[in-house]
């Protein structure tokens, strides 16, 4: 696909959607005293280094939501936007499962983390998707 064809501010808002949704997903109003418990993580060990974690996050979701736009092309909708970002969640929380299965993480971790994957992805495709 030729890169002019990609809108690359509804790119950085499907990385920055992503970017809010972990936010919320991994706070106390959802997950985050659950996740913490699975992932066997204190207050005090997130707080280490935070501003370097959230840079690095930010950066990877700009490169996810760019490998998005280039997979979903230039006529993509908002309807097939969110389903080809929830399909893409299905490999992706899929590889967490193998992953997270040979390290011996709960299912209640993997239902966490894929299920924050499911919603990012399926958000970002519909950004990408209705301001294509």
């Amino acid at each position: 696909m030729d890169p002019s064809q990609i809108n690359y501010l509804a790119v950085g808002a499907a990385a920055l959607s992503s970017f809010l949704i972990g936010g919320l997903w991994y706070s106390p109003i959802l997950f985050a005293k659950a996740w913490m418990r699975e992932a066997g993580l204190s207050e005090d060990e997130l707080s280490k280094g935070v501003g370097r974690t959230f840079g690095v996050s930010f950066l990877i979701s700009v490169v996810i939501a760019l490998n998005l736009a280039f997979f979903l092309g230039p006529d993509v909708t908002l309807v097939t936007g969110m389903t080809y970002g929830a399909l893409a969640s299905v490999w992706v929380g899929g590889s967490m499962a193998i992953t997270f299965s040979f390290e011996r993480r709960s299912l209640v971790l993997t239902l966490i983390d894929a299920g924050y994957h499911a919603v990012a992805y399926t958000v970002m495709g519909a950004i990408i998707g209705a301001w294509h």
